[in-house]
């Protein structure tokens, strides 16, 4: 596994399990967060999006943390795994409750500078709203655009350990 490709709700555990596989496999990590976003929550345009996604999903090695249905397409093919961390919403809306909490005073590392870690009604309505319309379309995206692809759905944590054992022991 050279290109690894994790999705999920917010708050599902997308930017912690790619930190670790990335670690354990000496992979460059990419946060796509960091890609789209510009100072004050201002995001970039489509194009501009898209043709900075194009170029990172064509390196040779990565893993991918972020959602972007718009950038499916560029990713999916180029993926050796994806992995959709799926738990629960209460624990997804408590994991990012937390987060807030955790970084009230400190920026996220992995969203760029200016952006700081903040909720809103639409941001809740999304987490909340991602089972439901979120997750099939991009599990119908990964049927479409690359059959072959594994999909490796994490739904507990005990799964995620699970996971994690099949990997290299991460380098001291």
């Amino acid at each position: 596994m050279r290109r690894i490709l994790i999705v999920g709700s917010p708050g599902a555990g997308k930017t912690t399990l790619a930190r670790e596989i990335a670690r354990r496999l000496d992979l460059p990590l990419i946060h796509l967060d960091r890609h789209y976003w510009r100072p004050g929550w201002v995001p970039a345009s489509d194009a501009e999006f898209r043709a900075e996604v194009a170029v990172l999903a064509a390196r040779p090695a990565w893993v991918l943390d972020g959602n972007y249905g718009s950038s499916l397409d560029l990713r999916l093919p180029r993926a050796d795994l994806l992995v959709l961390c799926d738990p629960s919403r209460l624990r997804c809306l408590a994991r990012v409750l937390r987060r807030r909490w955790t970084h009230r005073a400190t920026s996220r590392p992995d969203l760029p500078e200016g952006c700081p870690e903040q909720i809103d009604l639409p941001f809740l309505r999304y987490l909340w709203r991602y089972p439901r319309r979120s997750r099939p379309r991009v599990l119908a995206a990964a049927r479409a655009i690359a059959p072959d692809l594994p999909v490796l759905r994490l739904r507990t944590a005990a799964d995620t350990r699970r996971f994690l054992a099949t990997l290299p022991a991460a380098p001291r």
